[in-house]
């Protein structure tokens, strides 16, 4: 679990889906009991003493929880809320979902059946930084990168091809990370269309994408980002 300050008040945490049902039990036990309520993409949780916790929805939207369906746990225990309950349900399936992450100079594509590698590649191209010459050799050297970037973005782009494509019918959803600029330029080819209208968040700010990068790409993006207000 991860914390930090939210803006507006607050503070950000990050619970992995295994871990929910648990926090939601603590998080009553020290606040008292708890009214849970459905908004479009997040199940908010108001407690007794005024504390309040936004838990944002990964992998919108959450169906409504069914007849009967419960939070769990031996008579005596902690009973989740039925909304809470159907969170929890909903975080922990099992999900086929496509990663693309790209840097300049570094590139990463994998299927993964809920945190499990299934497939994937990582790749790395040479793009050399600014230079700090001037006149016609600042402009040579601006054109060799402009050209190494352009062929490590297409080097991403034929990766995704690859490996996402061919699983294209299983993917539930594509999380996308790495550096926002160099996935923008990834976003204009065409044959990568059908990946990019299963996009969904968060985008995984990660350093260059290398093996154990995309390994731990799961930690982020089935985690539950959690708004913690206190009384």
């Amino acid at each position: 679990m991860t914390a930090g300050p939210a803006a507006g008040g607050g503070r950000w945490i990050s619970v992995a889906p295994e871990r929910l049902a648990g926090w939601i039990a603590r998080f009553a036990e020290r606040h008292g009991a708890i009214e849970a309520v459905v908004l479009p993409d997040l199940v908010r949780l108001d407690a007794a003493d005024g504390a309040v916790a936004e838990c944002h929805v990964p992998f919108p939207p959450l169906r409504p929880s069914r007849e009967g369906e419960g939070g769990g746990g031996h008579e005596g225990e902690f009973r989740l809320p039925p909304p809470a309950a159907a969170l929890v349900a909903h975080v922990c399936r099992e999900r086929t979902v496509g990663v693309l992450l790209a840097r300049l100079g570094g590139h990463a594509a994998g299927v993964f059946a809920g945190a499990r590698l299934v497939t994937g590649k990582v790749g790395s191209r040479q793009v050399h930084g600014r230079s700090a010459a001037g006149g016609w050799s600042q402009q040579r050297f601006a054109r060799r990168r402009d050209k190494q970037s352009a062929e490590a973005l297409g080097a991403a782009a034929d990766v995704a091809v690859r490996v996402l494509l061919p699983r294209l019918a299983d993917l539930e959803a594509v999380v996308l990370g790495g550096d926002r600029r160099s996935i923008d330029e990834i976003r204009r080819d065409r044959r990568l269309a059908p990946l990019f209208a299963l996009e969904t968040g968060p985008f995984l700010t990660v350093p260059d994408p290398r093996l154990a990068v995309l390994e731990g790409a799961p930690a982020l993006f089935r985690a539950v980002r959690i708004r913690v207000i206190d009384p």
